[in-house]
């Protein structure tokens, strides 16, 4: 009964599955080709199913969507009406609970046991863990160069938005922008800075539109900042092809959909945080098996996982968890999380279910050309 991009609310969502709804965006494809009729829920027809058995894995795209667009998308909490949530938002924590405990309660109501499987910290992946937030090499001439372009920015343009109140000293020195010769932090847009690209249109800079829009949210990159694989392509390359001073990172900030940034990541921890308290609560009262897929992928990305034929790490293309979006499990990875289920629901019900040996299941194949 999975359906891929579903998130916690879809599943008790009449017409998901619904076909003429597809091309218009609220129906997904994937349900619509297996629902029972266009008004079905996907927990309903779980549960019309009498399943005498179950395990319910659903929660990491109410925050995934939002972590791997950079945190483009809304921190909803607060919001009740998942309904006028974006594809790329944060499920408030109480809407999560509420949806969360009604497919609890569906699935009980035939089945004799299941497993309630937690939420992953989704930033300890590839994704997230693969391209340094330091990728800017410059040799001391050119630093010196790109320091002089920012100069009035950091020497008159801050300091004047500080005297007049429209940001904080704090948030002044926050978006000084300084290189050296080595490897530095980019530049980038963050969307939680003070807004002042309007402002700079006007007196006293009278700044151009289009270079008042660069440094209106502009600051460096620091080492509390993740870069998501996907600003590989982009990262050094010109914005500008005809301009070799567009350096995307250096005179160009990297957008803000390329980098999850500390408040964001906190939105998502604090998110997934609320999640997992409802469903190990509800594994709890319902007598279900908890498995904490959080603590065993931590694991994976703290050290590695040790089996017959190896280790198991989220090194990107060799650690042999994650596929090559940085994001899904390779089928070996798959394996390890299918016994992390199996033993849980053998110590919570005194089961005898063998594992599998993940050593058997495939993960990315790294060809030699030579």
């Amino acid at each position: 009964m999975g359906v891929p991009g579903a998130k916690s609310f879809h599943l008790v969502t009449p017409g998901y599955g619904d076909a003429g709804g597809v091309l218009a965006g609220t129906a997904n494809p994937f349900y619509a080709r297996f629902a029972t009729s266009g008004s079905a829920t996907v927990i309903a027809d779980a549960a019309s199913l009498n399943p005498s058995f179950f395990t319910l894995w659903i929660g990491n795209n109410d925050i995934l969507s939002y972590a791997t667009s950079g945190g483009i998308g809304v921190d909803q909490t607060g919001n009740l009406d998942p309904a006028t949530y974006g594809s790329n938002d944060i499920t408030d924590p109480n809407v999560f609970a509420s949806v969360y405990s009604q497919q609890v309660d569906a699935l009980t109501a035939s089945a004799s046991g299941g497993a309630l499987i937690n939420i992953p910290d989704v930033t300890s992946i590839p994704f997230f863990t693969t391209v340094p937030v330091q990728s800017i090499p410059l040799d001391a001439a050119t630093a010196a160069a790109v320091n002089a372009q920012f100069a009035q920015y950091n020497t008159v343009i801050l300091p004047t938005l500080v005297q007049f109140g429209i940001i904080t000293q704090e948030e002044a020195d926050a978006r000084m922008i300084n290189f050296s010769a080595g490897i530095n932090f980019p530049t980038i847009t963050d969307d939680d800075l003070t807004d002042v690209s309007t402002i700079l249109q006007g007196p006293p800079a009278n700044l151009p539109a289009d270079l008042a829009n660069l440094l209106g949210q502009l600051r460096q990159a620091n080492n509390d900042d993740l870069v998501v694989l996907t600003a590989s392509s982009v990262l050094g390359t010109l914005a500008n092809p005809s301009d070799p001073t567009s350096v995307i990172g250096v005179a160009v900030p990297l957008e803000d959909q390329f980098v999850l940034t500390a408040t964001e990541q906190s939105r998502v921890s604090t998110a997934s945080t609320a999640y997992n308290a409802t469903i190990r609560a509800l594994a709890g009262a319902n007598g279900l098996a908890y498995v904490d897929a959080r603590l065993a992928l931590a694991q994976v990305a703290n050290g590695g996982i040790a089996y017959d034929a190896g280790l198991l790490t989220s090194e990107f293309v060799t650690g042999g968890a994650f596929s090559l979006d940085g994001v899904h499990p390779t089928p070996r990875g798959y394996a390890y999380t299918a016994n992390l289920v199996i033993s849980e629901i053998n110590k919570t019900y005194n089961a005898t279910i063998p594992t599998v040996n993940i050593g058997n299941y495939g993960t990315v194949t790294i060809a030699n050309n030579q």
